[in-house]
């Protein structure tokens, strides 16, 4: 069994060790925004923070959480700086990518208060949108970073 802090709660997972932690979120917790995109972390659909830092949740075995704290886009509720920067600029056309884009964004911003534009391709280049709305996503960033 594997302990984890999901959302500021601390609970006990019950999967084999070896199942992705994408599967534990949605099967056992019924958190249904990381998405499995590609299974081979390459497409960001699947990202949530691990100990705040930006993870592809399809490609990491919960047995190797054991203790860690997991957040996922659930948890920011709407209320989230990153959340209304999306709204404002209008970025989400099919949805299906944003909760991962949202993820790495809101990671880039606790670390990088003002990210160049640089930091931000940087920070969301393993985040793929099929719609093609990258400018939009560049645009609430920077937004967010000045809220």
């Amino acid at each position: 069994m594997t302990t984890i802090t999901l959302n500021g709660k601390s609970v006990t997972v019950t999967a084999e060790p070896d199942t992705p932690l994408l599967w534990v979120l949605r099967e056992e917790f019924d958190l249904k925004g990381a998405k499995y995109g590609c299974g081979i972390a390459q497409c960001g659909a699947c990202t949530v923070h691990v100990g705040g830092q930006a993870v592809r949740s399809c490609s990491i075995a919960i047995g190797d959480l054991d203790g860690q704290s997991i957040t996922t886009i659930e948890s920011f509720d709407g209320g989230h700086k990153v959340q209304k920067a999306w709204i404002d600029a209008q970025v989400p056309q099919c949805g299906f990518c944003q909760p991962g884009q949202i993820m790495s964004a809101a990671a880039l911003l606790a670390e990088n208060t003002a990210p160049s534009d640089a930091d931000i391709d940087a920070a969301m280049a393993g985040n793929i949108c099929r719609c093609g709305t990258y400018p939009r996503v560049r645009a609430a960033i920077k937004a967010a970073a000045k809220a």
